[in-house]
C-alpha cells in the first residue's frame, strides 16, 4: 500500500552534480517529515538531509553548502540535489518518510546507489 519510489542515482565523476527524487504514495504526505539517509559499505547509516512539512531543513555537516533538499507537496515528492560530489559521498541513498502528526509511522525507499569516481 505504501510506496516510496526513488529515481536517480548512478555513476558520476568527482565535482559533478546529481539529483535523486522520491515519490510517495499511500500516505498523507503533508503529515510526514521527509529525509534522505545514506549508507556506505562498512559504515553506519547516516542522516544526510531532512525537511519538515513546513519546510524547515537540516543537513549533515559534511554536505552543507553542497546538497539541497526540497519537497513538492502537490506531487508527493522530495528531492535531493547534490553538487560538488566527492568520493566520500559514495553510498546507497535511502528516502525516508517519518510521520510527525498522529500515530508515528516510518517508511523507507529502496535506495539507489550513488557512486562518485573518476
Amino acid at each position: 500500500q505504501v510506496q516510496l519510489v526513488e529515481s536517480g542515482g548512478g555513476l558520476v565523476q568527482p565535482g559533478r552534480s546529481l539529483n535523486v527524487s522520491c515519490t510517495a504514495s499511500g500516505i498523507i504526505f503533508r503529515l510526514y517529515a521527509m529525509g534522505w539517509y545514506r549508507q556506505a559499505p562498512g559504515k553506519q547509516r547516516e542522516l544526510v538531509a531532512r525537511i519538515t512539512p513546513s519546510g524547515t531543513t537540516n543537513y549533515l555537516d559534511s554536505v552543507k553548502g553542497r546538497f539541497t533538499i526540497a519537497r513538492d507537496n502537490a506531487k508527493n515528492t522530495v528531492y535531493l540535489q547534490m553538487s560538488s560530489l566527492k568520493s566520500e559521498d559514495t553510498a546507497v541513498y535511502y528516502c525516508n518518510a517519518d510521520r510527525l502528526i498522529g500515530t508515528r509511522r516510518e517508511y523507507w525507499g529502496q535506495g539507489p546507489q550513488v557512486t562518485v569516481s573518476s
